[in-house]
């Protein structure tokens, strides 16, 4: 970014315009995806506010595509060390996290996760004794970790015969500070089976119990900035986050997109200019970056939201090319060989094809290490 608009962002003049490109590369440069870091990956962790986790191959993939070096035993490590966790966070759904963000975290998630629950359940639970049921939980789970298929019948017989067992089962997912344990042995750090412990006990203390917004609004803007109180509303789930921009407004930067919105930032965080250059990048299923924008355009065109994004809410793994999604990606794999099936939106020229494909085989070997035939190919455009 220009020092001129830094400077007209800070000053009590208009606020300087920044254009889609530019908004495009501030937000690669936070993500660790104009170039990849030299940093340890439990720093890269905490610097994109965390990877969704829905599923456990995507969090290897997206610090691999943004870490230089980086090695599945290394998140293992951190998982099996109680320093990153899985657990229910933004947007109601599963991330992979440091510990200390899961703590710092969990309280300002709270009114999300409440709202969900009455979403979700509604009449389900009208009448449910919420205390009961959650110092039942606490006392299997003193017991020792259990995944909720084991769990849920437990509850119903503990609480009250009859009642559904999977909305007490959602009901304790959402309120009660849980994560996910790591499975010894598992390619991908977590099994389909892994048990949930309690957060306190795992980590050997309690959530934090400040649950004011302001500093999830800060790391969200350092990972995903310059941005409006939409867009954090988007990537957290929490709604109303207007006032805490307000309340925050002395200490960020102010400017504009295109369109005249207003968007926030940290003053000193990476705005390198919409000419920057932006490699090819794989980015996996669910990847937060396509994820934690109320307008995605900045990395996602409108026209192609829809070709990413299932009926059963699943998000397809994508190529990056020049900054922006250029189509997604699916391995699949043979008892010898693995093939990287690339769908493009648009017909690539030839030297950006060879950037994919050399980018895609490297993927494929991190994938698949194991293989003994590796392919990326190219699908008729979709």
């Amino acid at each position: 970014m220009t020092g001129g608009r830094r400077a007209a962002a800070r000053s009590g003049g208009a606020p300087a315009t920044l254009t889609l490109r530019d908004l495009n590369r501030a937000t690669l440069a936070r993500q660790l995806l104009l170039e990849r870091a030299a940093c340890a990956p439990l720093d890269a962790v905490e610097r994109v506010a965390g990877l969704q986790a829905q599923l456990a191959r995507p969090p290897f993939v997206g610090l691999w595509t943004r870490v230089h070096g980086f090695t599945r035993e290394q998140l293992r490590s951190l998982a099996g060390s109680r320093r990153v966790v899985r657990a229910t966070l933004q947007r109601g759904t599963l991330h992979l996290v440091s510990a200390d963000d899961y703590r710092r975290w969990r309280a300002p998630l709270q009114p999300m996760l409440d709202a969900g629950l009455a979403a979700v359940l509604g009449a389900r639970v009208a009448g449910l004794d919420v205390g009961r049921l959650l110092a039942a939980a606490r006392e299997l789970l003193a017991e020792r970790p259990r995944p909720f298929d084991e769990l849920r019948p437990l509850l119903a017989a503990a609480v009250e015969p009859g009642t559904d067992p999977r909305a007490l089962g959602y009901a304790v997912r959402v309120l009660l500070p849980l994560v996910q344990l790591p499975a010894d042995g598992a390619a991908w750090g977590w099994d389909a089976r892994a048990p949930f412990a309690l957060a306190d006990a795992w980590l050997g203390a309690a959530p934090h119990a400040d649950a004011r917004p302001h500093d999830l609004v800060r790391r969200y803007l350092a990972a995903f900035g310059p941005a409006t109180p939409a867009d954090a509303g988007a990537w957290s789930g929490l709604r109303g986050l207007r006032q805490t921009f307000d309340e925050l407004r002395p200490e960020l930067v102010v400017f504009r997109d295109e369109r005249g919105r207003e968007l926030f930032d940290l003053p000193d965080a990476p705005r390198p200019g919409g000419d920057a250059p932006a490699p090819v990048r794989f980015l996996p299923d669910f990847d937060n970056l396509v994820l934690a924008h109320d307008d995605r355009t900045r990395v996602l065109a409108a026209e192609h939201r829809a070709r990413i994004t299932s009926r059963n809410l699943q998000v397809a793994a994508t190529v990056l090319v020049d900054g922006f999604v250029a189509g997604t990606w699916r391995v699949e794999r043979t008892r010898a060989a693995a093939t990287l099936r690339l769908l493009p939106f648009a017909t690539l020229p030839a030297r950006t094809r060879r950037e994919v494909e050399a980018e895609g085989e490297a993927l494929l070997a991190f994938v698949e290490p194991d293989s003994r035939g590796r392919e990326v190919r190219f699908e008729p455009r979709a």
